[in-house]
């Protein structure tokens, strides 16, 4: 489960490391852009704002294709060979997965819920929960729809891209029968999404009258609403009928506001009486006062060697949701790694917002610093100044709370956030490299002499004890992530850290190579020299293809190690171990995570119950002990 779980975490970075710089390229569109900072020279139809509204647009492509970004991202961190052509795959199937859902739409949509499948869509519009994403009108699913189908052609073509198919059907294998299984899988998938996912959206919709009516309870449900369904894409059901459309006002308070701004910033009254409505759209806040101090937490917690490469993940991811108020290279940091700090920071995010609303902060504060600066500060602060000191106030408060809650949560639970893989340093000899490895070695630098990813991964090969010890080697933003057959034939820490790798991290057999930024240039010299060796059928893991051999790894980890299991056997459905030192196994959660039912112990003696397939497990744990 860890190995799988470190993986899919890596596998997220791959589409996560693209946002940064598209986030600065945004921000500074959006800053010379702007009229009052950068006066008339920024008016729309000048050189200067159709210049920078080019370039703008150019850095809006990641986030207005998030959803192809991890259909394709995904398959090149989880894949176990053949990653392109599995990315491939995976975006004609999730291509499919939504022309079936539009094609589901439009012959039954009142069947499903949906009733306004033949109205155009309208930018800054709801659309009954419907969306256009390459072309295809379908239902918005955002990642969520996107992770699903991802990861059901993850699985298709780790199990079946190789599958030998009869000679008169050798045209569809490969990629093509991955495509036609994909083809089949979706059929189901769209319609039981058509089926679930408009009651969904109904659900959220219904609740917006609620909101309007409730006060400073409903500015809370709202601003908390917005912030945690950000990974569903259901949060566009939230603001956008506030924002632009009549949930609130007619025609929507974006268009309100700025319709009455110069009778905001003639008037001395309080704000919060001129616009008693505008409690709702003070999210942006949250960008400027805790996504970039989040990030501060992520590098306080940072290993002190991680320290210079975690900064240069952070700064721009800072940087970003500050001025421009894009959030995402923050969120999607640490969103899956660990998901209860999301659910804190939406806690924290809609109770900073409610309570300047209290004391009478309210405005169009939807964007960065930008946005807000601009609908906001510049233009009201001659009247209303006192009004922005309290939200400074507050929004410091609240950046500093959050700054310590996060590191506390980080340190208590170990969360992996950047920069805090383990670090420890080992003064083992290093064991004898395997003939076939160096022979591959040699026939690499001969290729190539002047390549300066060879040495590294021929080094890092033979430390791992050869081809021949390792079923499985991928890598995510800045490390190699191996699974071994023997770790005893691993190198120890200190000679990785001899040819430039900054640490390595264990876990039983899975290890993770801390590399550096040109992790994948290694990695694809090192798969060449494992192909060269002639090891190449046993770089792809067993254990997805196998089960028996997940649980087994597992097993063997929770109980200590290989070291710490005296003498095991089999009985009706249980797993009988006796241990030398049952401080070292785990607790029946752990065991229950890989796949227990039960753990039951009697000193060192130890009863797992696994069930009836408990023989095929021994047999794989005999033949790793």
């Amino acid at each position: 489960m860890m190995q799988k779980l470190q993986r899919f975490g890596g596998a997220m970075f791959v589409p996560v490391l693209l946002f940064s710089f598209s986030g600065i390229v945004v921000a500074l569109g959006s800053l010379f852009m702007n009229p009052m900072i950068f006066g008339n020279i920024a008016k729309e139809g000048t050189m200067w704002y159709g210049i920078w509204y080019v370039i703008s647009q150019g850095g809006w492509t990641v986030f207005n294709q998030v959803e192809l970004l991890f259909v394709v991202g995904l398959p090149i961190g989880l894949a176990r060979s053949s990653k392109g052509r599995a990315a491939m795959e995976s975006l004609v199937t999730y291509l499919t997965f939504n022309y079936f859902i539009g094609g589901f739409l439009s012959q039954w949509g009142p069947f499903f819920g949906v009733n306004n499948w033949n109205k155009p869509l309208v930018a800054n519009a709801t659309n009954g929960g419907l969306k256009e994403i390459a072309g295809i009108k379908t239902l918005n699913t955002s990642i969520v729809g996107a992770l699903i189908v991802a990861g059901i052609v993850i699985w298709l073509h780790n199990r079946y891209f190789d599958k030998k198919l009869p000679e008169f059907l050798g045209t569809f294998q490969g990629s093509t029968y991955i495509v036609i299984l994909g083809f089949l899988a979706m059929i189901p998938t769209a319609f039981l999404t058509c089926l679930i996912w408009p009651k969904i959206q109904l659900g959220i919709d219904s609740m917006q009258s609620f909101m309007v009516s409730s006060g400073v309870i409903g500015v809370w449900i709202f601003n908390f609403l917005n912030r945690v369904l950000i990974p569903t894409g259901l949060h566009h059901l939230v603001y956008i009928p506030f924002q632009f459309g009549p949930a609130v006002v007619a025609g929507g308070l974006q268009p309100y506001w700025l319709q009455h701004l110069s009778e905001f910033a003639a008037s001395s009254a309080p704000l919060k009486q001129l616009a008693p409505q505008f409690g709702f759209p003070l999210y942006g806040n949250e960008k400027v006062f805790l996504a970039p101090i989040i990030c501060v937490a992520f590098y306080a917690t940072a290993k002190k060697n991680k320290k210079k490469q975690t900064a240069a993940l952070v700064i721009p991811a800072a940087l970003t949701s500050l001025f421009a108020g894009i959030t995402e290279p923050v969120d999607f940091t640490y969103l899956f790694a660990a998901p209860s700090l999301w659910i804190i920071y939406s806690l924290l995010a809609a109770t900073m917002n409610t309570l300047m609303y209290s004391f009478g902060v309210v405005g169009m504060m939807t964007d960065g610093a930008i946005g807000i600066a601009a609908q906001n500060w510049i233009p009201l602060w001659a009247n209303h100044w006192s009004t922005y000191l309290i939200q400074f106030a507050i929004g410091l408060i609240f950046a500093a709370l959050t700054f310590f809650i996060f590191k506390f949560m980080i340190e208590k639970n170990n969360y992996l956030t950047p920069g805090r893989e383990a670090d420890d340093v080992d003064a083992k000899l290093m064991s004898k490299a395997e003939y076939k490895a160096a022979k591959a070695a040699e026939s690499a630098q001969a290729t190539d002499a002047n390549d300066p990813y060879i040495a590294r991964a021929t080094a890092y090969l033979q430390l791992l004890g050869g081809p021949a010890n390792i079923t499985e080697i991928n890598s995510c933003a800045t490390r190699l992530r191996i699974t071994v057959v023997d770790p005893n034939k691993v190198a120890p820490d200190s000679a990785f850290k001899q040819n430039k790798a900054v640490n390595v991290v264990h876990h039983g057999q899975a290890l993770q190579v801390i590399v550096g930024l040109d992790v994948a240039q290694v990695l694809e010299r090192m798969v060449h020299m494992i192909n060269e060796s002639g090891q190449a059928g046993n770089v792809n893991t067993e254990a997805d293809d196998n089960p028996f051999v997940e649980r087994a790894t597992g097993f063997i980890d929770l109980l200590g190690g290989k070291e710490n299991i005296d003498k095991f056997d089999s009985c009706a459905t249980r797993l009988r171990v006796t241990v030398f030192d049952e401080a070292k196994v785990a607790d029946e959660a752990a065991f229950k995570s890989v796949g227990a039912y039960a753990l039951e112990h009697n000193g060192k003696q130890f009863n797992v119950v696994v069930g009836l397939d408990v023989d095929s497990i021994v047999a794989e744990m005999k033949q790793m002990l």
